[in-house]
């Protein structure tokens, strides 16, 4: 039976989600919630820059609710839980990038309700976190034995990030240091990294006292870098690093690390992405000790990554590839833990193009 899909919002990650929903072969996309006034009432396909699909975007929460819909990805900047108990309660599951990948449910109480009053599911995933710092560890230590350290790191040259107004005034690029160390981007960030952590932490057995801290660092340019948000000035910040780290008895047990570069030259401190260059590694140290690096997951230029960030795409993607788990499973607030193994989909037109 095909899964009725609606698209909370049409960001990056919400048109992305559209592409990958109207390529799988078990979901349909059946309404989409807008935030602007002007999107509404148009035709989603047409806000996407293509042909009419025949569904219709609208900014009235009421409707969606109302709608006849299996699951919601929900994919607006920031997140509002009454609007994901809402949707919950309406009867709609509801896949996220934007929390929830390990909370801590006792905490939980209005979305568990809202869970059992629609007998509905709830999971955080994407990319990360929501993948590379939980899912991928977890699938590599089961090629170790007496894992000791587990490690999920990100370096990416963030000019290829195509929303300005979240790099300047969130990220904190191009601030001062104390501007962008004040913004709330640690704060946003380790709401999910350290619900990372906390799930290898326990799926691993690294121990039920585990402590969590955050350290995060600046690097400033030492002449004008030209850059999407305009010319970051001498002085102001070009780089950002952070770091959320589990520890048990005072050792480093699971960490979580995010390397922002505008470019590679010209910072104080003198940061580059290394010679591996742009990439997400995954180590697992235990005998024997196991690293991944994986590509692809940043652009090859910035004008491509301005035009589609693969990063955000892979990220609709691993929500919309779970929707048919998330759809069978018990209701509640699940996680990678709760659910089964679940794959992408081959493209629709594979038989045509091999004939």
């Amino acid at each position: 039976m095909t899964i009725r899909v609606v698209q909370w919002a049409t960001g990056g990650v919400g048109r992305a989600a559209i592409d990958c929903v109207r390529q799988h072969p078990d979901l349909e996309l059946v309404g989409c919630w807008v935030h602007s006034a002007e999107k509404s009432g148009r035709d989603v396909g047409e806000i996407l820059g293509g042909a009419a699909i025949g569904v219709t975007a609208t900014n009235d929460v009421d409707a969606i609710l109302a709608l006849d819909a299996d699951c919601v990805v929900y994919a607006p900047l920031m997140p509002n839980a009454e609007e994901v108990a809402a949707l919950l309660a309406s009867g709609k599951n509801v896949v996220t990038p934007t929390g929830w990948v390990y909370p801590d449910q006792s905490r939980l109480g209005t979305l568990l309700e809202a869970c059992e009053r629609g007998d509905a599911t709830l999971h955080g995933t994407g990319i990360h976190p929501g993948g590379i710092t939980e899912r991928l560890p977890l699938l590599l230590s089961g090629w170790v034995a007496g894992a000791r350290f587990v490690r999920a790191e990100e370096f990416s040259d963030i000019r290829t990030y195509g929303a300005p107004d979240v790099v300047r005034d969130i990220m904190g690029f191009g601030l001062t240091p104390e501007q962008a160390m004040a913004s709330p981007m640690a704060s946003l960030l380790g709401a999910g990294f350290k619900q990372s952590l906390r799930m290898v932490v326990d799926a691993m057995g690294f121990g039920t006292d585990a402590r969590t801290s955050t350290t995060e660092e600046v690097a400033v340019a030492v002449r004008p870098i030209d850059s999407p948000i305009g010319v970051i000035e001498p002085g102001q910040v070009a780089a950002r690093r952070f770091r959320w780290e589990a520890t048990v008895d005072g050792a480093p047990v699971v960490s979580a690390r995010v390397n922002w570069l505008m470019g590679e030259e010209g910072f104080d401190p003198d940061w580059t992405l290394g010679e591996e260059g742009e990439r997400f590694e995954v180590e697992v140290v235990g005998d024997p000790s196991v690293t991944a690096i994986i590509r692809g997951l940043q652009p090859e230029s910035i004008a491509a990554g301005l035009e589609r960030n693969p990063g955000v795409v892979s990220t609709a993607n691993h929500c919309v590839n779970a929707i048919p788990a998330v759809c069978a499973a018990e209701p509640g607030i699940k996680t990678y833990l709760d659910l089964p193994f679940f794959t992408g989909k081959a493209a629709p037109d594979l038989s045509t193009a091999r004939g």
